[in-house]
């Protein structure tokens, strides 16, 4: 099987370096020349080239592994240039905006299976690539009615060899929805927490692992995360308004010296979240 990644950065490059262990041809698409070259230097790809042209039509597999604009630009510009049968798969963290876009190619010759892999870090690039990043992370994936059995196995498998532990069929609104709450708010929190610092003190001398594992994403890739943000700003609202409702309750506890709101509080957080493995 020819496996294509378009785009080497992060996510892409540990596509890349998963798959290629099972035997797949892998071909690497990108802009920059230097990350080619460096795929093809670490043996990360077998093929690669700046000109999707000269690769798409040899791949049955094409991993669009780009930010949302651009996926929806890369797939505008070549969706006549795709192996006839190919799959056709992205890795955006919202999903109804990107499969709404594809719907005028739901009769084309190839199939869109829309992914989430939730796995990343704070670096970027294919220098800092690293498959052990999906090793036990979740794995969505937002069937359309156009999609078959079979595209949907081959991606399923293909998930499950890159290493993630849970590969999880949800329609695209409802993963839209929790997605909000999981992954946008947390980082929505974190960005608040951090630029709420009046830096007063040299804050790196009075912290401890509490403060580190709360900011560790407030380090943020903002031309992504403001891409994301916006396409998603109905949930990710909601999501906001429900947590100041929180922390206005707790606000409420401690003008009025409540202990017990405030331990009920506590109790059932640590209640909900002795739920989640």
């Amino acid at each position: 099987m020819n496996i294509g990644i378009v785009g080497l950065g992060l996510i892409g490059g540990s596509y890349a370096k998963a798959l290629k262990k099972f035997g797949y041809k892998i071909y690497g698409i990108d802009i920059n020349q230097k990350s080619l070259d460096y795929a093809l230097e670490h043996d990360i790809i077998d093929f690669g080239d700046t000109n999707p042209l000269n690769i798409l039509s040899k791949l049955d597999v094409v991993f669009l592994c780009l930010y949302p604009d651009d996926t929806i630009r890369f797939v505008h510009k070549y969706i006549n240039k795709f192996k006839r049968g190919a799959i056709i798969s992205d890795v955006v963290g919202i999903k109804r905006q990107i499969i709404d876009a594809f719907d005028i190619y739901k009769h084309d010759d190839v199939e869109f299976v829309f992914t989430h892999p939730i796995a990343g870090r704070e670096t970027s690039g294919v220098k800092h690539s690293d498959e052990t990043i999906f090793h036990g992370a979740n794995f969505v994936i937002t069937p359309t009615k156009y999609n078959t059995e079979e595209a949907i196995n081959v991606i399923t498998i293909l998930a499950k060899q890159m290493g993630f532990a849970s590969v999880t069929q949800l329609p695209d609104v409802a993963h839209d929805n929790i997605i909000a709450f999981t992954s946008q708010l947390t980082h929505a929190i974190a960005l608040s927490l951090v630029n709420s610092d009046d830096e007063k003190y040299d804050t790196s001398l009075f912290i401890g692992d509490s403060y580190k594992d709360l900011t560790r994403i407030a380090q943020i890739n903002d031309e992504l995360w403001s891409e994301l943000f916006l396409k998603n700003s109905y949930y990710l609202l909601k999501h906001i308004e429900k947590f100041e409702k929180e922390l206005d309750t707790l606000k409420t506890a401690l003008k009025n010296k409540d202990r017990d709101s405030l331990r009920q509080l506590m109790q059932t957080a640590t209640k909900k979240r002795s739920k989640i493995k």
